[in-house]
């Protein structure tokens, strides 16, 4: 199998210097050993079908040998943050598994702007990042990872442990193996895929059915307080049918997003105020600072603030027409902080093991990187929250 090598011009001064592909023209290639690459594809193929995230670990061990190599890894492209991460390394620079390196500004970006296998010089020249890592580098050989339609999805490196040692026979294995890597990585990311969304209908139909039991609760509780304030039926009809449409416009800001249209953000105030609309029989009082919160912000706030609003009309300052809630909030730089204080209500117990709803609240904070601490008392109950302002972002 032969692969073309072109030097590519355009290359930035500092990276010429150290892009030496063309070499691998003028290097007589070693002996190559069929059997061993045979043996190779054969153990690569047979862990593909039955343990397809055993193949990269193997696959880097085999290139080693093949190449006697000092170190060798994946790289596997990150497009949203621009990077790639290091998989399975061994040699040598076992320690780096899982580091980062900039697209832009990598080998293995060049490698995969030129599409097509590379050959670098000490490349810790030309990148400081390299450098400053404390990584020495001979030689590095880059072979790009396609899968199925062409495009490219990371690389396969190998690291000599002295200079002038690849050759063009190194460069056509490597990039028959690479050919497998690319498959499996394809099959190991279509099979995290799959768990994720499975994982993520597990979860939706546990939340829907904990809030359709919540809904239930709370228009019974609804139903009862507006018949005690209501002197005849058209009144009731009209106070509850307000209430139920109000409370169905909360609830429907807690939801998934499953399609790709846009999304325009909601203010915070006009977040609580939806959430807290169908409890007019109390007095709410909101004051904070204007600011503006994200989709999935508004989905996890608008399931806190509705949890501990149900949890409130059941137990709580909502459960009664004498009660009241106060809630406050600030902003500075790096923190959004949050007082929900309910009053005039009888005395209020923490839950012994917590229900799901409580569990639920503990688990969307602690996904926003933020926490929520409660303050029981006998007129009422406080929580105060906590969200790091970069988690509201749009």
């Amino acid at each position: 199998m032969e692969v073309a090598v072109e030097l590519n011009l355009s290359l930035p001064p500092a990276i010429a210097e150290v892009f030496i592909t063309d070499a691998l023209r003028h290097r007589a290639p070693s002996k190559p050993d069929h059997l061993r690459e045979k043996l190779a594809i054969q153990d690569l193929a047979e862990q593909m079908a039955d343990h397809p995230k055993e193949v990269l670990p193997r696959l880097v061990k085999r290139a080693m040998e093949i190449c006697g190599a000092e170190s060798a890894g994946v790289s596997v492209l990150d497009p949203e943050a621009a990077q790639f991460r290091w998989f399975s390394l061994a040699g040598v620079l076992s320690a780096f598994e899982g580091a980062t390196t900039p697209r832009n500004f990598s080998p293995c970006g060049v490698c995969l702007d030129m599409d097509q296998p590379i050959l670098m010089d000490r490349p810790e020249r030309a990148y400081d990042w390299i450098r400053q890592a404390g990584i020495s580098a001979p030689e590095v050989l880059l072979v790009p990872l396609i899968v199925e339609g062409g495009a490219a999805i990371g690389t396969l490196w190998l690291v000599s442990k002295d200079r002038g040692h690849f050759d063009s026979g190194h460069m056509r294995a490597m990039t028959e193996l690479a050919t497998f890597a690319g498959m499996a990585l394809r099959m190991i990311q279509t099979e995290e895929r799959l768990s994720l969304a499975l994982e993520r209908q597990e979860t939706l139909t546990r939340e829907m059915s904990h809030r359709v039991k919540n809904l239930f609760a709370i228009t019974a509780s609804m139903i009862r307080i507006t018949a005690r304030s209501s002197n005849t039926k058209d009144e009731l009809a009209e106070k509850l049918s307000a209430r139920l449409q109000a409370l169905a416009s909360a609830n429907a800001l807690v939801r998934r997003s499953f399609g790709d249209g846009e999304f325009d953000g909601v203010n915070f105030r006009e977040l609580l105020d939806r959430v807290l609309r169908p409890y007019e029989h109390v007095s709410v009082s909101l004051s904070g600072a204007e600011l503006s919160i994200g989709e999935q912000a508004t989905n996890n706030l608008a399931l806190v603030f509705h949890e501990l609003a149900t949890n409130a009309t059941k137990y709580g300052a909502l459960s009664t027409c004498t009660g009241s809630l106060s809630v406050r909030w600030s902003v500075d730089e790096h923190v959004v902080e949050l007082t929900w204080t309910e009053t005039g209500c009888c005395s209020v117990s923490p839950p012994g093991n917590g229900g799901y709803g409580h569990k639920l609240v503990a688990a969307t904070m602690q996904s926003m990187g933020g926490q929520i601490d409660y303050d029981w008392r006998e007129d009422g109950m406080s929580a105060r929250l906590q969200v790091p302002l970069a988690a509201l972002k749009p």
